[in-house]
Parts: C-alpha cells; structure tokens; sequence
C-alpha cells in the first residue's frame, strides 16, 4: 500500500503542477495578456489541460485508484476522500474523446477574449458563435456520462452543487420568487420619490485600489498570500492556500461598484487561504462547492460589507484612509448601500433582487439545454425576462446579456450557486449570531473573531466534507431558504419603514 499510495501522490503533485500552470494562464489572459497575444495562450492552455487530461486517463493512474479504492479501508480520511473524487472525475472525464477535451479546452480560454471584446463593442453576433458550440459541448459531455435516468441539465448542475437538480431548484426559486417580488413591489411604491444616491460620485482609480486593499486586508485577506488585479469581469483565482489571487473592476464614478467586488472575492479568498494545513498538496485543498463558495463571498459582502456595523467600525476607526467617506453621512451612507432599485447589472445588483437575477438566468441555461431556446434569440429572451422579473429593459447588450463571463467560460450550471450561496449564508448567519455578538465584533473591528469562526466550521475542510454534511452540523438543518427570507424582510422592512 505504501508504494502505492506513494506514487499517487506523485501522479497528483504532477497534476496539480500542471493545473497550476493553467491558473496562471488562466490569470494573465484575464488580466494582462495583449488582444493579439490570446490566441497563443489559448493553444497553451489546450495543450496543458491534455498533459492534466493524460495523467488521469493512464492506465497506470486508473490501475492505481481502482486498486486503492478496492483497499480504502487502510486509507486515512483524507486519502479515502480523494480516491473517491478521483474516482468519480475519472468515470466523467475518461469518457470524453481526447481531441473534444482538448478542443474544447481551447475554446474556452479563446471565448473569454472574444466575449470581451463583444461586450466592449456591443455586438452579440461576434459571440454567439462560440456560445452555442460550448453549450454544444457542455451537452454532449453530460450526455457522455450515459446517466439516462437524469435531464441533461440535472447532470450539468451536478458539477458545481451535488445532489442538485432542477426539481429542488425550481421549487427552491419558487419560493423566492413568492416572497421576493411582493417585498420589491412594496419597495418601490414606497421608494418612488427617492433622491439620487449621495454615493454616485467620482473617485480616483488610485484612491479606489488603496481602499480596496486596506479592505480586503481589513477583512482577513493575507497579501503576503496574495495580490489582487484588474480585469474586466471580478474573480478569484487559488493556486494554493499560499497563492490566492483577486481581481476587481474599477469604475471611476461608481466607487461603491469596485468596493463591494473587492469585499466578495475577498470572501472567496479568506476561504481558500484558511483551507487546513493537511490538505496540501492534496485534490482537497480548495473549497468546497460552489454553493458553498459563494456562501462565503456572498457572506462578506452583504451580511458585513452592507452592515451599519461594519461601517461604524470603519468610519470611528479608519475613515482617514478613504477620505470620500468624510462627506457622506453614515445613516446616508447605510441607506445607500442597501437601496432597492431593479438594475440591469447582476454584480451591481442590490440583495434583494440579486436572485431574480440569478433566476433569468437559470431559466434561460435550462431552456437551452433542453432546446427550448436558440442561441440567436439570446438577446430577446434576455431582455424580456429582465422586463418581466425586474421591470426594466436594458437598452444594449452589453447591460444584457453579455454582461457575464461565466458561458465564455463554460460555467454552465454554474449561476444557480449564488442563489444557494445566499442561503447558505443567511442559515450560517443564523447560526453565528447565537454563538457571538457579531454587531460588536463588527463595530469594534474584531473582524478575526469572525474569520476564526468560519475557518473553524467551514474552511479548514476544503472538499474534505460535502456540503450538505457541514449545513446539516453546523446550523441542525439541512438547506433552508426561510432564514434568508427572514433576512431580507427583517432588514429591508427596517430600512423602507414598511408595516
């Protein structure tokens, strides 16, 4: 077993070398790389992801994990957790016919350069070429996995939250809808003659990145761990607890845009960095589901990022270090932050309507799947469902939608985790405000209190524990949607003044 086990490991260090050769391709093309020089960058990310697709379909990496896996009994917890993931990438992945793994591989890394230029020049039709052949593979791949008892779509959104289909999830967005859409319309008649947002105002670049960073540091984020970028659309990126990487958009005359893009992928970097010192160099050093994921980010930005305490912990302590924050009024600026206000833009978008947001766009991936919509009529669809959940219509494409990265990236099946990752979150809320004063840490800046509690709970796991197992032990429920639903009409009944 020794020998083995020992080979494995060096199987899986040549893997995730080479997997982390692709993040930082991954990095540069998002961040850095010139128009011109996508196109060389996307072949080298093609033929890494072959090299990471060769060593798990070898026969030697196949005889090793079924000889393993026949033997988990003599394997410690962690050892047992990563035959059985690897088990299970190698039943996905090794029905996939190499030249489409690396075809498609190629694509994407190609697509997110076509995207962003698509959006930069408004034109759907630069994209839509490339949309419909990584919907294509998305669906060939599902289909690949001889799961004729699920939808094709059940089988996607199983990659990002296992367990989910689109039977819980229908039901799940059925009962947000139910209570959300009555609460907005309460909102907005009562919001009608507000004034404009006192926060809207011009900031210099330079002074926005020097906030950013003293917030994400703030926060927990650990820069001797990590650095942060620009890049058209924000995200996270983890090469190990010791490398994580965070991007934000800046927008000179939306400054709260960029600072609560910053406070969420700061979120997504607290949890890889606490991930727990023995899973490195493991497949189970990062974190774990999507939903579980965006709990954490979606986490940081709302339930602290949009907190008054948070806010007063900032301005009696730190307000010299973003002096715009002397001429905003901190009731003003409460109000501001947490305005309800349908917008086109789902990162931009307020707490309350963010998750019609995330609905359009699970409806329109599942009508695609399951052919019910074209590609070509994207923009149309788009537009009307915006229209019908939120009352507004954006007048470009580049509002609508192509407004997000995640299908030129092929994170199809991927949206509905941010609604979950609300839920997650608000359940997990719950739960720490009966194990500390969390207004009072916030207020006081005690912002560790808070990080140790989730590391302790959640982080330190990384993928060593599902995620249902860990709600189910930390709050005694499984996923229950009534606890963010209590927190959104607790909070914004408050705010509105509302009966």
């Amino acid at each position: 077993m020794k020998k083995e086990v020992k080979r494995f490991r060096e199987l899986i260090k040549e893997k995730k070398l080479i997997d982390s050769s692709l993040g930082i391709l991954q990095w540069d093309l998002e961040t850095t790389t010139p128009r011109k020089g996508k196109e060389l960058l996307s072949e080298m990310v093609g033929y890494l992801s072959m090299k990471s697709y060769d060593i798990v379909t070898s026969e030697e990496f196949l005889n090793l994990v079924k000889f393993l896996k026949a033997n988990e009994k003599e394997l410690d917890d962690i050892q047992r957790k990563e035959i059985d993931d690897m088990a299970e990438e190698i039943e996905k992945i090794s029905k996939i016919p190499p030249h489409e793994y690396q075809e498609y591989s190629e694509l994407t890394a190609k697509t997110q350069g076509v995207w962003e230029e698509a959006k930069a020049k408004n034109d759907f039709s630069m994209f839509k070429e490339n949309l419909k052949k990584i919907f294509e593979f998305n669906i060939k791949f599902a289909e690949y996995q001889g799961k004729k008892d699920k939808k094709i779509y059940d089988i996607i959104l199983d990659e990002y939250e296992k367990g989910m289909d689109t039977e819980k999830l229908d039901e799940f967005f059925s009962a947000l809808r139910g209570e959300i859409v009555p609460l907005l319309k309460k909102i907005m008649e009562k919001n009608k003659n507000s004034k404009i947002s006192c926060i809207n105002r011009t900031v210099n670049i330079d002074e926005q990145k020097k906030f950013n960073r003293f917030l994400s540091e703030y926060l927990g984020f650990d820069f001797n761990r990590g650095v942060t970028a620009e890049s058209e659309h924000p995200f996270t990126l983890n090469l190990d607890k010791n490398d994580v990487r965070l991007t934000t958009k800046y927008i000179e005359n939306a400054p709260f845009s960029s600072i609560f893009s910053t406070i969420h992928e700061t979120g997504h970097g607290i949890y890889e960095q606490q991930v727990g010192d023995d899973l490195q160099g493991t497949t189970l050093a990062t974190g774990g589901s999507m939903g579980l994921h965006e709990s954490q980010s979606r986490f940081y930005e709302n339930m602290i990022g949009r907190s008054m305490s948070f806010w007063k912990g900032i301005y009696d302590k730190n307000i010299d270090v973003f002096p715009v924050l002397k001429e905003i009024n901190i009731d003003e600026l409460y109000r501001e932050i947490n305005r309800v206000e349908p917008s086109f833009i789902r990162t931009e978008a307020d707490e309350l309507t963010y998750s019609l947001h995330i609905m359009i766009r699970y409806e329109i991936e599942k009508g695609i799947i399951n052919g019910e919509i074209e590609i070509d009529d994207l923009p149309e669809v788009w537009n009307k469902k915006m229209e019908e959940y939120l009352g507004v219509v954006p007048e470009t494409d580049r509002d609508g939608v192509l407004q997000d990265v995640h299908w030129a990236c092929g994170l199809i099946g991927y949206f509905p985790s941010y609604a979950l990752g609300n839920v997650y979150a608000a359940q997990l809320y719950n739960t720490m405000k009966k194990d500390m004063d969390v207004n009072s840490h916030l207020e006081n800046g005690k912002l560790d209190r808070i990080k140790g509690w989730l590391r302790d709970r959640i982080h330190i796991y990384g993928k060593l524990r599902e995620t249902a197992e860990l709600i189910q032990e930390i709050t005694g429920e499984e996923l229950e949607p009534k606890y963010y639903i209590e927190y959104l009409k607790e909070k914004y009944s408050k705010i509105y003044d509302l009966d």
